[in-house]
């Protein structure tokens, strides 16, 4: 039996129908929204899930959305998070798990310096498309730097959400105050 082993190079992930790992650092890398999004994991082909490590400096939040299809399940990997679901709101630090069911409202705000967190989104209706989302609202990039602030076009993230089965519903959480 061959090694269950693969790695990735930073342009394709290997095929999701068989074992793999990719290591820190190790994916397929954009700058999505003023952060380091890196795909480990695509649905596309057929997956049952698709997981996305993002890299996001202090006071970034995604507008106010809800997913139609797919739950989010959002693990704290190192940073201090605000989260927004529905009438909860709670702080999230290193360690925690946060699970964002399909058809409620949320956002969250990263309010450590840094957060790096790893999105996991599945589906029991229609295969995730969640990672194809963040690559088509995404600028590939070949080495996984967090980028400087950049202009975001809220118009076209509305459209590319919509597509891929997100509703914005709201703008982003306000300015972070320390």
């Amino acid at each position: 039996m061959g090694p269950m082993i693969s790695t990735t190079t930073h342009t394709a992930l290997p095929n999701s129908e068989l074992p793999y790992v990719l290591q820190r650092g190790e994916g397929v890398h954009h700058h999505f929204l003023d952060n380091l999004a890196t795909i480990k994991v695509s649905a596309s082909g057929g997956g049952a899930l698709s997981a996305v490590e993002f890299v996001a400096p202090q006071g970034f939040g995604p507008p106010l959305h809800q997913h139609r299809d797919e739950d989010e399940l959002i693990v704290v990997l190192d940073g201090e998070v605000e989260f927004r679901s529905g009438d909860v709101e709670t702080v999230a630090t290193t360690g925690a798990t946060v699970h964002l069911p399909h058809g409620v409202p949320h956002s969250f705000q990263v309010l450590s310096s840094e957060a790096r967190i790893l999105s996991i989104t599945a589906s029991r209706t229609t295969t995730p498309v969640f990672a194809e989302m963040v690559a088509a609202l995404g600028e590939p990039v070949t080495e996984p730097t967090v980028p400087s602030p950049m202009d975001i076009d809220p118009a076209r993230v509305a459209a590319v959400s919509a597509a891929y089965g997100i509703d914005l519903l709201g703008p982003p959480p306000g300015p972070f105050t320390a």
